[in-house]
């Protein structure tokens, strides 16, 4: 079997150049669920908080308001419950359109921020602006330093872990692994302080202060590193160590830099923990192992080391429990995450996906090539076959250094079970006259057939028994004109219409007309914003 490895070479770089372009541009990790004010909404008076609801708990780093007249005030004053963030505002805010901007870290590690643009009264005729860049100095950082720690965790401590357990006698690769350990250790180091720089929403020059690298250290993947620093110190001193203190040393440093990848990132956040987590761990372990062992396998048959084909038979007996890990794990992460078969293609994160799993298909393929035809050869003594499976090896290195930096884009994407959740999510309004208040529900809140429902009260909030609730919508700026949806009492304490199409996204106008008495009319007018 024969590979042309100059020609797919270059092919797979640009492939996965593109898809780190595509990935970052698109940068969004947990998601902003609602908030009070709505994004886009005009109110009567000025509000005494903002609420930013979110789809996993989060932590404030930068909350803002900026004012008509452009100038901006740091908002200090917060409450956190669990998934909500309540912000006090400013007293006295004048009519106008304002932004609150905002900008948190997720329990998965990585921050996210964003706009809610509002009107007390009126909208401005000059609206000030608020614009976030994505900063591709601190990104592509982010990246290669992710990059750079990978390496030290799969090729470095298990490259250690590979040579010292499953392979004894082997000294090839030590040079190799060595590196990969200084090259993961420098990349953590350089993680952290990108990790702040992302954080804190600021510009690559600020890289040396310490608020930065505080700020990166107080996020969760600040736990990752710290463990992972651990996981390589036990590495480097497996290799200035002998027989068991080694092995002691060596797996040591392999439950912590699988246990570092546990404590954070998108799967890690995800739902149930208790199976995640161990998911994580097992994933990363069967990876580091498998992996590990490539550079210094190669190099022994390459070399013709005493002990390589021993180290062969050894390895081949062994790996295909870890390869059951590692696929078993996958396949459990793989379901929570990609949430549906069509986020594969339509989402960031699932075209990322489907790469690492092309690329993972030709390394099975090699291994598979390696284990069935060429191992008994080898083993036999057979001088081609050596050669050959040298060559294969070198090339499944190669695939799983791809891999790794296809992994780390994963950094800038959301994962499908987010989006989906985002997308279920209802839109609501809150509507409210002397004679009577509506709380409305559209679910989901996006553009396409919805189920309407509202809770009808008195405008003092108490009980309010309508003889018939009407939805009017309408949309002047998509040229929709005024339709109306007759409401029904499902027996729940609300009135329902379902089957309402609204379908366009964007800022639509709502009238809930409650009939009280056959003389007696309140119409209650507000406007919601529908999503994509």
């Amino acid at each position: 079997m024969k590979t042309n490895v100059s020609s797919t070479l270059p092919t797979l770089v640009l492939m996965l150049f593109a898809l780190f372009v595509q990935a970052v541009a698109a940068s969004a990790h947990a998601s902003l669920n609602g908030s009070t004010p709505a994004d886009g909404a005009i109110i009567e008076s000025a509000p005494s908080h903002f609420t930013l609801v979110f789809s996993e708990p989060v932590s404030p780093l930068g909350l803002n308001l900026v004012r008509p007249d452009g100038t901006s005030t740091a908002l200090k004053n917060f409450e956190l419950r669990d998934t909500t963030l309540q912000v006090l505002a400013p007293e006295k805010l004048s009519r106008g359109t304002h932004v609150f901007t905002w900008r948190v870290v997720s329990s998965d590690g990585h921050p996210i921020g964003g706009s809610v643009i509002f009107s007390v009264g009126e909208v401005s005729a000059q609206a000030p602006m608020v614009e976030e860049q994505a900063d591709w100095a601190v990104r592509s950082g982010l990246w290669m330093s992710k990059a750079a720690l990978y390496i030290g965790l799969f090729f470095g401590i298990g490259g250690v872990f590979a040579r010292t357990l499953l392979m004894p006698g082997v000294t090839a690769g030590s040079a190799i692994v060595g590196t990969a350990i200084v090259i993961g250790f420098i990349g953590a180091v350089f993680s952290l302080g990108f990790q702040g720089l992302d954080a804190l929403g600021t510009p690559i020059d600020r890289f040396g202060e310490p608020i930065v690298w505080s700020t990166g250290y107080a996020t969760t993947y600040g736990t990752t590193i710290y463990v992972a620093f651990f996981g390589f110190l036990a590495a480097g001193a497996s290799l200035a160590l002998d027989s068991k203190a080694a092995a002691e040393a060596a797996t040591a440093a392999l439950l912590l830099g699988a246990g570092s990848l546990a404590l954070s990132g998108h799967a890690s956040a995800a739902s149930p923990q208790w199976l995640m987590r161990p998911a994580v761990f097992l994933h990363a372990a069967a990876i580091a192992v498998w992996i590990g062992a490539l550079a210094p396998l190669g190099l022994a048959l390459r070399r013709g080391e005493h002990g390589a084909a021993r180290a062969l038979t050894r390895f081949s007996k062994i790996i295909p429990a870890f390869i059951a890990m590692l696929v078993g794990a996958g396949v459990i992460l793989a379901i929570v995450q990609i949430d549906s078969p069509g986020a594969l293609l339509d989402t960031a994160y699932g075209q990322v996906f489907v790469v690492k799993l092309v690329l993972l298909a030709g390394l099975f393929l090699l291994a598979a090539v390696n284990r069935w035809k060429l191992t008994t050869p080898v083993e036999k003594g057979d001088e081609r076959s050596t050669q050959r499976m040298a060559r294969s090896i070198a090339l499944e290195t190669l695939l799983a250094l791809l891999i790794l930096g296809a992994v780390s884009t994963w950094r800038f994407t959301p994962p499908p079970r987010v989006l989906a959740a985002a997308a279920a999510l209802p839109a609501t309004l809150h509507v409210h006259s002397n004679k009577a208040m509506a709380d409305l529900t559209i679910t989901p809140g996006k553009a396409g057939e919805v189920a309407v429902s509202a809770i009808i009260m008195t405008g003092d909030f108490g009980p309010l028994e309508a003889k018939e609730v009407t939805f009017v919508f309408s949309n002047p700026d998509a040229g929709i004109e005024p339709f109306r949806r007759r409401a029904e009492q499902p027996g729940d304490g609300t009135w329902r219409a379902d089957g309402v199409v609204l379908p366009f996204a964007g800022s639509w106008a709502v009238r809930v007309d409650i009939l009280i008495t056959d003389f007696d009319i309140a119409r209650l007018e507000g406007k919601v914003s529908i999503r994509p």
